[in-house]
C-alpha cells in the first residue's frame, strides 16, 4: 500500500497558495485493508475512505471507462493493481494530476507524468488526455479554473476540444444539480467573468445559460452605458461583485439581473423598456432549470424588478419609498435587502468610468429602512383594536405610520444628487 497526496493540494503548493484541504490516493490496497486499518467507507461509486483520525478522504486508484453520454455514464474500476499514473490520467487537467509522497512535497519527489508542474510555471490549463472528452463536468471545471487562476489561460487545443465536445452535444447531458454547484463556485472565484468568457468561447454558454449568451451583442443606451454592450456590462458587474467581496446570492443577482436586455425587441434598441420585469419571468426560468437555492432565487429575483427603482431612489417621495420597502419585503427581510442594494452598487459601478463612483443609494436606503423600522407597531395595533379596527385598517395605519417616519428623516437630509 502507498499514498500519495494529488490534486488540488499538489497544486496550490507548488503555486505558494493556501492549501485548504487535501486529497489523497491510495495504490496497491483493497477495501478490506482499509476497513482493517481502522478507515471508513464514504464512497457509493467507487472505494473512497475517511481517514479514522483526520476524516479526510482517501481514495483507490481507479480507471474509468465511457459507458454512456453525461456525467454519470462511466463505469469504474479499482484494483490493487491500478498505477498511479494511470489514476492521473483520469484527472481532468495537467496541473491537477501531480502527485507527490504523504509526507508532503519537500519530503520527496513530486510525480508528474503529464508536465502539469511545467504547466504550472507557464500559466496554462491543458488537459491530460483525451478521455477529458468522456466527462462534460470538466468544460465547467476548466471555466472556473480560468476564474480563480486569473493570469493563466486555457491551451488551444484543450479549447478546441471544449468546442467539439458542445458540437457533439455532451452538454447537452450535463446534470443540473453538478451545473450549478460549478457555477456557484465559479461565481466566487477572483474575476467570475473569465469563466462565462471560457463557456462562450467554446459554445458551451448558450447551451447552459441561453438567457445569459444572448447578451452579447445587445446595445444599451451609451449616456447610461459608455460601455454599450449589454454582456460586457454584465462581465463587469459580476467582477465588480467579486471585488466588493459579495456573498454569492449577490453574484447571482447580479448574473440575472439583466436578462430581459436580450429579448428587447430590436426596433426599440438601445431603449430597454420593460426589461425589469422581462429580467424576473426569465430568472424564474434559469432558477427552475438549475436548481438554484431559494436564497440566490429570491434575492435575484427582487434585484431584477426593482434594480431601476432603487438607483432612481433619490428622486423617490416618502410613499414611494415605503411602497419599495414593501415591494423588496425590507422589513421582514432586512438582510436580503442589504444584500439587494449590494448587487444594485455592482451594477451601477459595473460600467465603464463608473468603477469608482460612489453609489450613496445604499447607505441611503439602508437609512430609510431604519426609519420606517422606527415604527412601533405593536402599538398602533393596540390602539387601533381599541378603536374596533383590524385587519386591513390597521395595515393603512402602520404604512402611514412609516411614511411619516420617512418624511421625517428626509427633512432633515442634504438635497440628493440625479441618478447617474
Amino acid at each position: 500500500m502507498q499514498i500519495y497526496m494529488v490534486g488540488g493540494a499538489v497544486r496550490d503548493q507548488l503555486l505558494g497558495r493556501p492549501v485548504n484541504d487535501h486529497d489523497w490516493v491510495v495504490v496497491g490496497a483493497r477495501p478490506e485493508q482499509m476497513l482493517a486499518q481502522g478507515y471508513l467507507p464514504v464512497g457509493r461509486d467507487f472505494p473512497v475512505f475517511l481517514h479514522p483520525e483526520t476524516r479526510e478522504e482517501y481514495a483507490l486508484a481507479r480507471t474509468e471507462r465511457k459507458s454512456g453520454r453525461g456525467y454519470r455514464g462511466f463505469v469504474v474500476q479499482s484494483s490493487p493493481d491500478v498505477t498511479l499514473e494511470e489514476d492521473l490520467s483520469r484527472r481532468d487537467l495537467t496541473i491537477n494530476a501531480i502527485a507527490a509522497s504523504a509526507d508532503g512535497i519537500s519530503a520527496g519527489a513530486v510525480f508528474d507524468p503529464y508536465n502539469g508542474a511545467q504547466d504550472l510555471h507557464n500559466r496554462v490549463l491543458r488537459h491530460v488526455t483525451d478521455a477529458f472528452r468522456e466527462d462534460p463536468v470538466r468544460i465547467l471545471r476548466v471555466a472556473r479554473f480560468a476564474a480563480r487562476f486569473t493570469d493563466f489561460t486555457v491551451a488551444p487545443e484543450t479549447m478546441q476540444l471544449m468546442r467539439e465536445m458542445v458540437a457533439h452535444g455532451e452538454a447537452d447531458h450535463l446534470v443540473a444539480e453538478r451545473v450549478w454547484q460549478e457555477l456557484a463556485r465559479g461565481l466566487m472565484e477572483e474575476k467570475p467573468s473569465r469563466m462565462f468568457e471560457v463557456l462562450r468561447d467554446c459554445g458551451a454558454l448558450a447551451v447552459l445559460l441561453p438567457e445569459v449568451a444572448r447578451l452579447w451583442g445587445v446595445p444599451q443606451r451609451a449616456d447610461y452605458h459608455p460601455e454599450v454592450d449589454t454582456g460586457v456590462h454584465l462581465m463587469m458587474v459580476l467582477d465588480m461583485a467579486a471585488r466588493l467581496s459579495a456573498p454569492l446570492a449577490v453574484r447571482f443577482a447580479c448574473l440575472a439581473h439583466d436578462l430581459g436586455k436580450g429579448t428587447t425587441p430590436a426596433h426599440v434598441l438601445p431603449r430597454h423598456i420593460g426589461h425589469e420585469e422581462r429580467s424576473a419571468d426569465l430568472l424564474k426560468d434559469v432558477a427552475e432549470r438549475l436548481r438554484v437555492p431559494v436564497d440566490c432565487r429570491e434575492t435575484a429575483e427582487v434585484v431584477a424588478r426593482e434594480h431601476g427603482h432603487v438607483h432612481r431612489s433619490g428622486d423617490l417621495s416618502p410613499a414611494a419609498l415605503v411602497r419599495l420597502l414593501e415591494r423588496c419585503d425590507a422589513l421582514r427581510k432586512p438582510a436580503r435587502f442589504a444584500d439587494v442594494l449590494l448587487a444594485c452598487e455592482c451594477d451601477a459601478r459595473g460600467r465603464l468610468g463608473f468603477e469608482e463612483a460612489p453609489y450613496p443609494q445604499r447607505p441611503r436606503l439602508l437609512a430609510v429602512l431604519a426609519a420606517a423600522q422606527s415604527v412601533v407597531t405593536r402599538d398602533i395595533a393596540a390602539q387601533a383594536a381599541a378603536r374596533g379596527q383590524a385587519g386591513p385598517q390597521v395595515g393603512a395605519l402602520i404604512h402611514n405610520a412609516r411614511v411619516q417616519a420617512v418624511a421625517q428623516w428626509l427633512q432633515h437630509q442634504p438635497p440628493q444628487p440625479p441618478a447617474a
